[in-house]
């Protein structure tokens, strides 16, 4: 998806929520169960761009008729390289109403799970304001 891609890039956070249904359903590549929701979506999405260093997409995918995308990216959290994938599902409005993020390697993750778990309180805080706002 290319507006979402190229907000990312230019690190346009409100770009990117904008292209969010109100209920996208973020899955993240550390926890079991999903997150629902614009705001925290969002609030999570802008985290990930704190912690993420060299960030960078390395190629697009689409099928599904137009609605799912893979977008193939690589970054480094502190010393940890990593590569990855965003599958994006776009719903009749053409929003992201699926998130899903897939992270490898190991490490990867591992150093990825510390930098977002140590920053969760203040992730849901911001979702909670952000929910307020509405």
């Amino acid at each position: 998806m290319r507006a979402f891609r190229e907000a990312v890039e230019a690190g346009d956070l409100d770009a990117v929520e904008a292209l969010l249904a109100e209920d996208v359903v973020f899955t993240s590549p550390a926890v079991f169960k999903p997150y629902t929701g614009r705001p925290i979506t969002a609030a999570i999405l802008r985290t990930v761009s704190e912690v993420f260093e060299d960030f960078r997409y390395e190629r697009e995918l689409s099928g599904g008729e137009g609605r799912d995308h893979a977008l193939v990216f690589r970054a480094r959290v502190g010393e940890r390289e990593l590569s990855g994938c965003d599958f994006i599902h776009l719903n009749e409005d053409g929003l992201i109403d699926e998130l899903t993020v897939m992270v490898r390697p190991l490490s990867g993750l591992q150093a990825l799970a510390a930098a977002m778990g140590a920053r969760f309180d203040a992730i849901t805080r911001e979702a909670e304001e952000r929910s307020a706002d509405r």
